[in-house]
């Protein structure tokens, strides 16, 4: 062979490799990885994981392709986030998608001020110190402020439309909640003008639901109003057991209960939240940073009424309830 040809046959063998190399890199490169973080378990929030995976997946992001999620799940042990967000600070993950409530915001945000956080949760942020305002987060911080938390009084008002002689009405809390204080405050100033009267259920288990509902029996109150918290989300079947077989008009803050069999619910469209939040999530991931991304709010509320159940209960479901609901679960 002479040194030309052996010349050429090197540079050729070069090329070829030379057009390999990128695609090794390409494989060799690490997967972002997004830290996951909820205050619940994988079964209450399944349904809803799907909308986050699609909101990664429209701004091109595939789990187990191009990034890697790190879950931490709380399992209702509130106590337990702040250690679970630490870990996912020590893995040095890109971004922490704080999910399931404000205790895991709140949990995400004590473990670090350097790596962006994206909320989905159901209060003010600005009123909670997560962000500074929702037009400028500022800080590490931004996400979604899906008003869960914000609809007491609409929520009372179509339940005293659907049970017009309900006066005596208990409301569920769960003392571990952060929330439960503004809750309370938040349904007694919307009860007084209506003429209700509060009285208040304490359930932090779900032996303390079964409980709860034994004592409001006894007491025989006319309505049952549960506000949003994970434990209530994990044992929303359980919930609406007990009302169907203690003949308790309920309402309830997600659709997840109507689906279930809950009287009412209404509230916004969580799996939108969660969608968006999949989408803030990608766009830090692409170099976004939380101050320029304004906190999302809901424009769209959205009203289920179960019509077989209000006919267990024997309740007429009036026409006016009728137009305005979304959906009407036959």
């Amino acid at each position: 062979m002479t040194a030309k040809m052996k010349r050429r046959q090197f540079i050729t063998l070069l090329g070829g490799a030379a057009a390999a190399w990128p695609l090794a890199v390409r494989a060799q490169q690490p997967l972002s990885v997004i830290g996951f973080l909820n205050s619940a378990s994988p079964a209450t929030y399944s349904h809803l994981l799907g909308a986050f995976r699609l909101g990664l997946k429209e701004s091109g992001f595939i789990e187990g392709e191009n990034v890697t999620i790190e879950y931490r799940w709380a399992e209702n042990e509130l106590d337990q986030l702040p250690a679970l967000a630490r870990e996912l600070v020590r893995r040095q993950v890109a971004v922490i998608a704080a999910t399931g409530g404000i205790h895991s915001a709140l949990a995400a945000k004590a473990a670090t001020s350097i790596i962006p956080i994206v909320f989905n949760i159901g209060d003010d942020p600005v009123r909670l110190g997560l962000v500074a305002s929702l037009a400028r987060p500022g800080g590490n911080l931004t996400g979604v402020n899906n008003f869960i938390y914000e609809l007491v009084a609409k929520r009372l008002a179509l339940l005293r439309e659907l049970v017009p002689l309900a006066v005596r009405v208990a409301v569920l809390v769960n003392p571990a909640n952060a929330q439960t204080e503004t809750t309370l405050r938040d349904v007694e100033a919307a009860a007084r003008p209506a003429g209700l009267q509060i009285q208040i259920a304490k359930a932090g288990t779900a032996r303390d639901i079964d409980a709860a509902f034994a004592a409001l029996v006894r007491d025989r109150v006319d309505a049952l109003f549960v506000p949003p918290d994970p434990l209530f989300i994990s044992r929303r079947i359980q919930l609406v057991q007990l009302a169907a077989r203690h003949v308790l008009p309920a309402t309830y803050p997600v659709r997840d209960f109507a689906e279930a069999g809950g009287l009412m619910s209404y509230g916004t469209k969580t799996a939108d939240a969660w969608h968006q939040t999949g989408v803030y999530t990608a766009r830090i991931l692409k170099g976004a940073t939380p101050a320029e991304l304004p906190v999302l709010q809901p424009t769209k509320f959205e009203l289920v009424i179960n019509a077989q159940t209000a006919r267990m209960l024997d309740l007429t479901v009036p026409p006016s309830l009728l137009a305005t609901a979304d959906e009407v679960m036959e």
